[in-house]
């Protein structure tokens, strides 16, 4: 199952950048990284581009119903749910297991922060921590029946491993699915429905 090592780097990749932004200590080895105030909004490229340091104590986008230690027990859950479809769906092609590879390694980079985070930071008990997002960009512009919105949600690297792994799924699920012999009485294509 090689596609875990795209799961293993979305995870690192997620979690040091993090950490990077949050700011971590290792006093034995005179490592101290200040990180940025939470709230903190530094431009990369112009106003497009912004690193802005918030944290989400809830769901996607910021939806919160109260119950953080339900939603990191289900978390646990769907990731090793994950990890075991991606396991029997092994021999399927590649372009499928990679697409759940890179849900997986989203779904395990925040579910670290919800567990782990509060305790590490000491600001919560385990399961209770918030999820450290910090990706601000500048590309929609919604007007609608009232709501407006003038900025993209602020993620982080574990929501964009997940978005692009969904999309995959949903792009591409026509090449999907099971492997097909040569010759076999299967076919790639869809029957036509009717009328």
């Amino acid at each position: 199952m090689r596609v875990l090592y795209a799961t293993a780097l979305v995870v690192l990749s997620d979690q040091l950048s993090k950490l990077f932004i949050k700011g971590f200590s290792i006093p034995w080895l005179s490592i101290d990284v200040k990180g940025l105030p939470l709230g903190t909004s530094i431009n990369v490229i112009g106003d497009f581009v912004r690193l802005t340091y918030i944290e989400n104590a809830g769901m996607a986008m910021g939806i919160d119903l109260g119950l953080k230690a339900v939603l990191s027990i289900f978390s646990i859950v769907a990731a090793f749910g994950i990890f075991f479809f991606l396991y029997t769906m092994r021999t399927e092609r590649l372009g499928f297991r990679l697409a759940l590879a890179l849900i997986l390694g989203g779904a395990i980079g925040n579910l670290i922060d919800r567990v782990f985070y509060g305790v590490l930071y000491h600001e919560a008990p385990l399961l209770y921590g918030k999820v450290v997002d910090f990706i601000d960009v500048d590309f929609v512009h919604i007007k609608i029946f009232g709501f407006q919105m003038t900025r993209f949600f602020v993620f982080n690297v574990a929501d964009a491993s997940v978005t692009i792994g969904v999309l995959l799924l949903l792009f591409f699920y026509r090449s999907f699915g099971p492997q097909r012999k040569a010759g076999g009485p299967e076919s790639d294509v869809l029957p036509p429905v009717a009328p």
